[in-house]
């Protein structure tokens, strides 16, 4: 008589074993212990069932566990700041300044006297250095809530005057009018989608006019039988005007010549410049505050603007960006 096959209990690999593989050992590493010896246990008793073999366990346990949040892709869409896919990529040097920054950091410390400095300033002056023309910068989560703070502390219970053909629509079914009278604004809508002049803003300024607004369409563009006024022309009018520039690109660029930038348009006559951290400046996702000194203060002490404030990880990578080439 042959032998007796053995137990195929007796050949599932040990608990001990497996999380001595150098995959389960890196998922212990990014999940912990406990959830990674649950897999291998629910592994184990597979194979004892016989649904898998013994040295199937390892590849099952992993299989089991959730993918790395989030997920490395490769951008092969012909956009290179896609939105979907996170916009701009951080360099090098960001990187290195957000692993630097996950522990605790003298994000708001003076470590020379010991006493509370003001936060992120060296973010801050970064900024500031790479816009001289700006009086004053100030740093929010995200370019939406720049607007919102503009509007909230600017015209809240105003009217804030904007052209037709600039009411355009973020992202994600969000549109600038719900976006704007969301803060207790009113809109004044003036012009038509594809034309609107100077003297359309003119008659609608008046005593409850908070701002004017100019928003660089950046998504999409309209030609033909158009027209559109500067913020030079604007700036005109005796109201301030708050540009929503999107992009985030500090000064002019000859590869980019359509592009508005912050420091032309600072020059230009805006009041403030709103934009984007993580579109061609190349940092983190941030709302950009630069402008007028009485006003950029206005905004960082509203009370708004503390729900609005950045984390220490984002202001790390916004001054190795800014700082960078």
């Amino acid at each position: 008589m042959g032998e007796a096959p053995a137990d195929p209990r007796r050949r599932v690999p040990r608990t001990d074993t497996l999380l001595a593989d150098p995959r389960l050992a890196a998922a212990v590493a990014t999940l912990g212990r406990d959830r990674v010896k649950a897999a291998v246990g629910r592994a184990q008793e597979r194979a004892r069932r016989g649904d898998i073999t013994p040295e199937q366990v390892p590849d099952d346990a992993l299989a089991a566990l959730p993918a790395p949040v989030p997920r490395a892709v490769l951008n092969a869409t012909g956009v290179v700041l896609h939105t979907n896919l996170g916009r701009a990529p951080l360099s090098a040097a960001a990187v290195e300044a957000v692993a630097a920054a996950a522990g605790h950091t003298d994000v708001e410390l003076d470590l020379r006297t010991g006493r509370r400095a003001r936060r992120g300033r060296d973010a801050l002056d970064a900024l500031a250095a790479a816009v001289p023309d700006a009086a004053a910068v100030h740093v929010v989560n995200n370019g939406a809530a720049a607007l919102v703070l503009a509007a909230t502390a600017l015209a809240a219970g105003a009217e804030i005057v904007v052209s037709r053909g600039e009411l355009v629509e973020i992202g994600d079914g969000f549109r600038l009018p719900d976006l704007m009278e969301s803060t207790g604004a009113r809109l004044r809508e003036v012009g038509t989608t594809n034309r609107t002049t100077l003297a359309d803003y003119a008659a609608a300024i008046g005593p409850t006019t908070g701002f004017v607004l100019k928003v660089h369409p950046s998504n999409f563009l309209v030609t033909g039988f158009t027209s559109a006024v500067p913020v030079r022309a604007l700036a005109t009018l005796g109201v301030p005007v708050v540009a929503d520039i999107g992009s985030g690109l500090l000064a002019a660029d000859p590869l980019l010549p359509d592009e508005p930038d912050a420091a032309s348009t600072l020059r230009a006559g805006a009041a403030l410049v709103t934009a984007s951290g993580d579109k061609l400046l190349g940092g983190p996702q941030a709302g950009l505050l630069l402008g007028d000194a009485a006003l950029v203060e206005r905004l960082r002490r509203h009370p708004l603007a503390r729900a609005l404030r950045v984390d220490k990880l984002t202001l790390a990578a916004l001054a190795a960006t800014l700082h960078g080439p």
